[in-house]
């Protein structure tokens, strides 16, 4: 009897575990935006459309409004809303400063931030943030990372004078080690810095260009924007384009050249300072129009990022902001404190700031725009009063300020970073077969670009982010 009745129990375990698997099987976890309006660069605004997003894919783009049809179990009512791809920052430094690290990722999906490019930091530091990012189910945008600046045989960001974010590059043959490092150790991208040789930076080409890696660049102190633009993915400030436009571009670089050389040289991050600062604003008050319009159509296949939020901060400091106090009040209280009050490059009376780079980087933009230079959106978080995500929006406000359409700005910050990585098959717009990265609006983002901050849900690789 006591082997019957064990028997008959195991039965009906294996009947139960069979009923509960088929059930498990039939469970559907679709999520379905209902009636929405449609917002990419590539289709422009649709409406009355319907959304369905499976695991990390978007299945259906349909005009079936019809909820009743829908098998998702959570369908979003999009009704008077508008639904934009996930926002990438193309720009950020993830291990920059401690005090940020930990809180980025929540602090970029609540954003709408899905995505970002980390464009400088070292692989000891990166590597265990990288993994926790990419582990399966974390709540993080999507990341893409160069590793560290690669820079020459003096390193601006060398952990004394600044925070350790760069490496050497004394010869070609380190260069070409250290790219084959960065490939081995899962690197998506390469980032040149400003100090290489036009040695070092030809073999850092080379070598990138072998093992399909994209590059990002500033540009060299030794080279002429027209001379990198063509042989990178992107272009980072609008920083030293301002030389090469300048009726006196050749003997700028000449004295350049000289102090780059010289041998009682200084620490790399007083060099490359002491150059911005000795010829920079005489650069911009020598701009040859004829020589800048060669100078940027040899742009035309580069994407420039140029962190107009940051080149621009003394036009508007984003503690000065209606929305700022509710955007730092997630950040630690140190940070909090720090960050509210006047900056010391930014005086509080406007009449004395300096706003000659302000103008320029703006009027830049507006000349690359017209000259059909492709933008994209990067902010350099958290470096410059930069809140992870709330940052993107305001680069998107300065873009439009600087000349771009609100479709244009949602552009650069969609369309451009998946084009820098070769995934525009898989990222960038709302289609079938797209990655589900999500940002739903209460408003419209095309009548005011500002709208993008009105967020009412985000979707991170299928997954509602909690906000």
């Amino acid at each position: 009897m006591k082997r019957l009745t064990l028997l008959a129990t195991l039965i009906a375990c294996a009947l139960l575990a069979s009923c509960t698997t088929g059930q498990s099987e039939n469970i559907n976890n679709d999520i379905a935006i209902a009636n929405v309006t449609l917002i990419d660069a590539k289709q422009g605004l649709i409406e009355n459309v319907t959304v369905v997003i499976r695991d990390d894919e978007i299945v259906s783009v349909s005009s079936d409004t019809d909820t009743t049809k829908t098998t998702a179990d959570n369908v979003i009512d999009g009704t008077g809303k508008y639904l934009i791809p996930g926002l990438w920052d193309m720009h950020v430094h993830l291990t920059y400063d401690d005090r940020f690290t930990d809180l980025m990722p929540q602090s970029f999906l609540s954003w709408g931030v899905t995505s970002v490019r980390d464009t400088g930091g070292m692989m000891q530091d990166l590597t265990p943030v990288i993994a926790r990012m990419r582990t399966p189910g974390a709540t993080a945008p999507r990341v893409f990372f160069s590793g560290p600046l690669l820079d020459g045989q003096q390193v601006v960001y060398d952990g004394d004078a600044r925070p350790l974010i760069g490496t050497q590059n004394s010869d070609a043959e380190q260069a070409r080690e250290n790219v084959r490092r960065l490939k081995a150790g899962g690197a998506d991208f390469i980032k040149i810095y400003e100090l290489v040789s036009p040695e070092v930076f030809a073999a850092l080409v080379d070598e990138a260009g072998k093992l399909s890696m994209p590059i990002a660049s500033h540009v060299p102190l030794h080279l002429l924007a027209s001379t990198v633009g063509n042989q990178v993915g992107t272009m980072e400030h609008l920083r030293n384009i301002e030389l090469d436009c300048a009726s006196n571009a050749e003997a700028l670089l000449v004295i350049r050249q000289q102090k780059l050389t010289a041998e009682n040289i200084e620490s790399g991050h007083a060099l490359r300072s002491s150059l911005h600062q000795l010829q920079r604003l005489d650069a911009i008050a020598a701009l040859d129009e004829e020589r800048c319009a060669m100078v940027l159509a040899s742009l035309t296949e580069t994407i420039q990022v140029p962190t107009l939020r940051l080149n621009a901060i003394p036009l508007a400091p984003p503690y000065e902001q209606t929305d700022w106090d509710d955007a730092i009040s997630a950040m630690l209280p140190a940070v909090q404190k720090e960050w509210n009050m006047p900056n010391q490059f930014i005086p509080k009376d406007y009449e004395k700031r300096d706003l000659r780079f302000s103008h320029y980087s703006l009027k830049m933009v507006q000349r690359m725009l017209d000259a059909g230079v492709p933008i994209g959106a990067g902010t350099d978080t958290p470096i410059g009063l930069a809140i992870p995500g709330y940052s993107l929006h305001r680069e998107l406000e300065m873009l439009v300020r600087a000349g771009l359409t609100p479709l244009q700005a949602l552009e650069a910050s969609t369309i451009r970073p998946a084009e820098f990585l070769s995934i525009q098959d898989q990222m960038g717009t709302i289609e079938v077969g797209k990655r589900a990265d999500l940002v739903l609006l209460a408003k419209n983002p095309l009548e005011d670009i500002r709208n993008t901050r009105k967020i009412d849900t985000v979707i991170s690789k299928g997954k509602v982010v909690p906000r």
